[in-house]
């Protein structure tokens, strides 16, 4: 774990499950000894937060690359905290761009580490849970590692639309059985992006709508 993220670990933890009670399950399905896709629900911006502060191994979170090239005494800042959390960079330009951060997140799951992935794409709009997107199970498929999916639950709650502050609100976190992933066509892909989701919903309890959700901004 890299020492700025322990750091992060151990102190914004005790403030986030001390004003947020956190409730964590299913931590015993964390994959010993092997690097894991954690494909999760996505409510809120404090979905990585609390993610990251209960899981007790070190997550690769993706981060906009912007942040890795960002100028002047704030952007070095910056840099030097995407960094040292080993976030991976991803650029927002598509096409193989996009891809670079799959390359560099297959080598953190064949080393042994943890990458989380929201399959929807983008936050839920209304509290409900959308189609996935297959790249959750393509990554993992390169990888040659499982997904775990977690369920989240709460984070929607503690600043909701309209609200400029948080407030307080349970959190609750559950982490499945792995999913073995195994993929020769665009069929699986599809099949075990199905899965995955039916396996989330089963544990964040949501509402599932069957088509993609709209790509919010900011």
């Amino acid at each position: 774990m890299p020492p700025l993220y322990a750091a992060a670990h151990r102190t914004l933890g005790v403030l986030l499950r001390g004003l947020w009670p956190t409730t964590v399950t299913g931590l015993e399905h964390l994959p010993a000894g092997t690097g894991a896709v954690l494909a999760a629900n996505h409510h809120a911006v404090a979905d990585q937060l609390f993610l990251g502060v209960n899981t007790p191994r070190h997550i690769a979170f993706w981060a906009k690359a912007e942040y890795f090239r960002s100028s002047g005494i704030r952007g070095a800042l910056t840099r030097r905290v995407v960094t040292g959390m080993g976030a991976i960079p991803v650029e927002r330009a598509g096409g193989r761009a996009v891809l670079t951060a799959f390359d560099a997140a297959v080598p953190i799951l064949q080393g042994g580490g943890l990458v989380a992935v929201f399959p929807e794409g983008t936050r839920s709009p209304d509290g409900r849970l959308y189609r996935g997107r297959t790249g959750a199970v393509r990554l993992a498929a390169q990888a040659g590692v499982p997904i775990v999916p977690v369920g989240i639950r709460g984070t929607e709650r503690i600043r909701p639309a309209g609200r400029r502050l948080p407030r307080p609100h349970p959190v609750t976190l559950s982490f499945g059985p792995a999913l073995p992933v195994e993929v020769e066509s665009a069929r699986d892909a599809r099949r075990l992006t199905d899965e995955l989701i039916a396996r989330i919903q089963s544990l964040s309890g949501q509402v599932y709508v069957p088509s993609y959700a709209p790509v919010r901004h900011g």
